[in-house]
C-alpha cells in the first residue's frame, strides 16, 4: 500500500469504535483530499476541480496493527482548454468518481492509501 507521506488522521484513531468514527474519518479526508489519489482515479476530465469531496465508506476492518477502510469518492474534474472563445472544449464539470483503501496505523495514526481498480 502506497503510504502518503504527511498524512495522519490522529482523531479519527481516537474516534475509531465509537459512533463518531465515521463523521471524523470523513472531516479528516476533506481536511487532506489534496494528497488524496484523485487525479490518477481520473475518468472523464484531466483536471480535478478544487471543489468539496462526497465519501461513503464501504467496509471498515481492523487489525492490531491497522483500521482498514474501504471508501468510495465523488469528487469533480474538467477538461482544460484554451478558454479561447472558438475553443468547442466546454468548461463544465464533471462528476468522477474512484474507490480507495486506507489504512490507519493503530500505533501512529499514519495513513496509507491504495488507488483500487473498479
Amino acid at each position: 500500500m502506497a503510504s502518503t507521506a504527511g498524512m495522519v488522521f490522529e482523531r479519527a484513531l481516537a474516534a475509531w469504535g465509537s459512533a463518531a468514527f465515521e463523521s471524523v474519518l470523513k472531516q479528516e479526508m476533506a481536511r487532506v483530499v489534496d494528497d488524496l489519489p484523485l487525479q490518477q482515479g481520473l475518468a472523464l476530465g484531466d483536471r480535478v476541480v478544487a471543489a468539496p469531496i462526497t465519501v461513503i465508506i464501504h467496509y471498515l476492518h481492523a487489525t492490531e496493527q491497522v483500521i482498514g477502510v474501504r471508501v468510495g469518492i465523488f469528487y469533480a474534474s474538467i477538461i482544460g482548454g484554451c478558454s479561447c472563445a472558438d475553443d468547442p472544449a466546454p468548461m463544465g464539470e464533471y462528476t468522477e468518481y474512484c474507490v480507495v483503501q486506507m489504512e490507519i496505523d493503530r500505533k501512529t495514526a499514519a495513513v496509507s492509501v491504495k488507488l483500487l481498480d473498479q
